[in-house]
């Protein structure tokens, strides 16, 4: 599956708050005709919009029949949205009157939503959804001063994926310095050892986490300090930078989408992406994208390893990935919704998350996640995840691009203090206000 997010442009959250204020004050956007929303959508018919291909379809049937058997003379729809404009297309429909009832939305996006009034608060329901047993971190990005907005419905943590028609006899690193190592040795002229698109800050930021750097912290007064400056992150820079210049293919000016492409031609040793990807290596020769399962990612060839820590035994923080689910503020069948809603975190539907190798939204879920290389990496690398600083205003952090602009100055060979420094500064513009 992809993760290449769209998010929030700068003036979304005030833009998106003005709408749905309008909305909450009477103010119902209208067709031509006159008639609201709610007055349109056919009463018991919800619409559930799922992002991209990382839902399974045995989760996408559960929850359409056990929905429809239990809310008699409803019915369930899933439409499947695409993560490329996705944030765009947000703002549009969940202050407007085409509001679907139930959405997907990318974790680090969340924040910039909840904080405009964009969902249904859901506070009174945290026990009865999970409780406890939801994952903290995406309890955090679904929460906004204090109330609860946007349940957790998966994670997946970056590993480390790679064939062994690649990797030949080179063994898994069990170490920070022998994943650099092997990364090296794993590079040719044809190979990236690593494969690092200049634009991929996301996966990029395991090499300032393993060295003990940051992005960003706030003080008790809620005033942010960038960190990408610190000695520790600039050891992390200096050993990505090194990658992007010596052991690495990827073009500078590139993202992190559609990673089966080189991994299918042979041209990568490693590959740091989101455990799901596997699935799109496993993609049929006839898809829009086409796999290689056949050629690279043969059962006995296909395999991926939590990226180690600076000791053996431990894992490097990576970014975390996944998604929360909420019921939109305009959503014209809020009770339905949240009928469905319930299914989605039932124990039932998270082990099937679970045994397709996704995190579940619950941790007492994660027993059943399937016992191969992919969910088990994914299950350590999650235990050591990091999430974006938690503001509201970090959506507008992404949206200006500054990250993908630093980065890819990096695989440019620019001076990684100065980089790291007008880095810093525009992140703390921006969070500072």
């Amino acid at each position: 599956m992809k993760r290449a997010r769209n998010v929030v442009a700068a003036a979304t959250t005030v833009t998106l708050a003005l709408a749905l204020s309008a909305c909450a004050s009477g103010d119902t956007p209208a067709d031509d005709s006159g008639e609201t929303a709610a007055e349109e959508a056919p009463a018991g018919d919800i619409r559930v919009w799922l992002v991209g291909s990382d839902t399974p379809e045995e989760a996408r049937e559960h929850l359409k029949t056990t929905f429809e058997a239990e809310n008699e003379g409803s019915t369930l729809t899933i439409e499947e949205q695409s993560w490329t404009g996705l944030v765009d297309k947000y703002t549009t429909a969940l202050s407007g009157s085409d509001s679907p009832d139930l959405v997907e939305i990318g974790n680090t996006q969340a924040p910039a939503f909840t904080s405009a009034g964009a969902f249904l608060d859901l506070t009174d329901s945290y026990e009865e959804l999970g409780g406890d047993d939801l994952l903290p971190g995406f309890v955090e990005s679904g929460s906004f001063e204090g109330q609860f907005y946007a349940a957790p419905y998966y994670s997946g943590a970056r590993v480390g994926i790679y064939s062994t028609e690649i990797t030949g006899d080179v063994e898994v690193p069990a170490t920070w310095d022998e994943y650099l190592a092997n990364i090296e040795t794993l590079a040719s002229d044809e190979v990236s050892g690593l494969y690092t698109p200049g634009k991929d800050w996301r996966n990029g930021m395991v090499f300032v986490w393993a060295n003990g750097g940051d992005i960003a912290t706030v003080d008790d007064s809620g005033t942010w300090t960038g960190g990408f400056s610190s000695p520790e992150s600039i050891t992390g820079l200096e050993q990505l930078q090194d990658v992007m210049l010596n052991s690495n293919h990827a073009p500078a000016d590139s993202d992190e989408t559609d990673p089966q492409v080189p991994f299918c031609a042979g041209e990568i040793g490693y590959l740091t992406a989101p455990s799901w990807v596997r699935w799109s290596i496993a993609a049929a020769e006839d898809a829009e994208v086409p796999g290689c399962l056949e050629t690279y990612g043969a059962e006995d060839k296909l395999s991926a390893f939590a990226i180690p820590g600076a000791e053996e035994g431990t894992y490097a923080p990576v970014l975390a990935g996944g998604s929360n689910i909420a019921i939109p503020a305009n959503a014209p069948n809020p009770e339905l919704a949240r009928s469905a809603l319930e299914i989605i975190l039932s124990d039932d539907y998270q082990e099937i998350l679970a045994a397709n190798g996704l995190v579940p939204a619950k941790v007492s879920q994660a027993e059943f996640m399937a016992d191969d290389a992919f969910s088990q990496a994914s299950a350590a690398a999650a235990a050591a995840a990091q999430l974006t600083p938690a503001s509201p205003l970090w959506a507008d952090v992404e949206a200006s691009g500054v990250l993908e602009d630093s980065f890819v100055k990096l695989a440019q060979g620019e001076d990684v203090a100065t980089v790291a420094a007008e880095l810093d500064a525009e992140i703390e513009g921006t969070l500072n206000g």
